[in-house]
């Protein structure tokens, strides 16, 4: 049981050995750099462009710095385990503006779906950049993070199981597109190798995939449901399952995992949220694209806080806006560009399709497998 437990923290694979182990020994990348960079923007247009045809949406604007007493940063986790950098900022003034860098986009969304006069059933998409120190930095998590962040205005009535898949099979047609579309314009990013992402996701609640593997931990299951079904939506992230422990940790107060969904064989499942995971053929791991949801309204935010010991938060203002019914109901989510990007091109590592700091250990590691990390 501590496995699990420990398995709840930031995300990462833990030690260098470990990373060493996993990462390919024969890789060879089927672009050269140029051509990737070329593909990585072919990638970018498309899924930009497609998903505001697909889920209405516009683009906006996206700040990279918040005001802490504003309560609009996201903390990732309701532990405590990932924290944001901050500083003071103004010169000149008596009390200098307390900062912090964004780590998701996840709550100012919301926020600005008032500020840019979004109706029911439109939404906004932002290019979010953040900074996340908290993180081990492996092949496929980094300090730098960058993100499709989108939040699109919902009705109550909007706010079931049926409406967050219907969102879910509109994002992976887009994700299907795009793989389709930049191996068009890159054939030789059709390698029999590497078999392109299935036609359909398979949904599944975290609830059904811990009755499959009840003595794993969370990352060893999504590696097991994904060699059986390489696309998998999880459904219900945050609410503690049936072993006690939540299949990740989740903030109580953006997506909605504490609302009762469904019931199968007598056992009643929560969660109007989750991530779609596939299975990586280059790594030959678990790989993550998204995570999304419905968000939450005054009394699930309030039942969230409560549970989470959070209930400070609603002294803040954003918290103060739902509860007030000031600010929309919505859905939305992040998708990973760069984790995009290194699926799509059939990259080992993120430092192949972004730049940013990497652990001299990492860059040797990465050399040694033929890996080229951009500087």
């Amino acid at each position: 049981m501590r496995d699990k437990k420990a398995d709840l923290a930031g995300p990462g694979i833990g030690t260098y050995e470990e990373v060493e182990r996993v990462l390919p020994d024969d890789y060879e990348s089927l672009l050269d750099r140029k051509d990737t960079q070329k593909a990585i923007f072919a990638v970018k247009d498309y899924i930009e462009e497609n998903l505001c045809k697909e889920l209405n949406l516009m683009r906006v604007t996206v700040p990279l710095i918040v005001d802490v007493e504003s309560g609009m940063n996201d903390m990732l986790d309701r532990d405590g385990s990932r924290t944001p950098i901050e500083f003071d900022c103004g010169l000149g003034l008596d009390k200098p503006i307390r900062a912090s860098i964004v780590q998701a986009a996840t709550k100012w969304k919301r926020y600005a779906l008032k500020e840019f006069g979004m109706d029911v059933g439109e939404g906004i998409i932002t290019d979010m950049r953040a900074v996340r120190k908290d993180y081990f930095l492996d092949h496929d998590h980094s300090s730098y993070v960058d993100q499709w962040d989108w939040e699109k205005v919902i009705t109550e009535e909007d706010r079931n199981l049926e409406y967050l898949k219907d969102t879910v099979k509109k994002i992976w047609k887009v994700l299907k597109g795009a793989e389709t579309h930049v191996q068009k314009l890159f054939p030789e990013l059709k390698d029999s190798g590497y078999p392109n992402l299935p036609d359909e996701l398979k949904f599944l609640h975290a609830e059904e995939i811990l009755d499959m593997y009840p003595d794993l931990p969370r990352k060893a299951r999504e590696t097991e449901i994904l060699k059986k079904y390489p696309a998998v939506f999880i459904i219900g992230i945050g609410w503690p399952l049936k072993d006690g422990y939540p299949h990740e940790m989740r903030a109580a107060d953006y997506d909605d995992w504490i609302t009762e969904t469904i019931t199968k064989n007598g056992q009643t499942m929560h969660g109007l949220n989750g991530d779609i995971l596939v299975w990586n053929p280059v790594t030959k791991r678990r790989h993550e694209l998204t995570s999304m949801g419905i968000r939450v309204n005054p009394e699930t935010l309030q039942r969230q806080l409560e549970m989470s010991n959070l209930l400070d938060y609603l002294k803040y203002p954003y918290h103060q806006a739902i509860i007030n019914n000031e600010i929309p109901l919505s859905v939305g989510g992040g998708i990973g560009q760069s984790r995009t990007y290194m699926l799509l091109l059939r990259k080992a590592h993120l430092g192949e399709v972004s730049v940013t700091v990497w652990p001299k250990k990492l860059k040797e590691i990465s050399a040694k497998k033929n890996i080229h990390v951009l500087e």
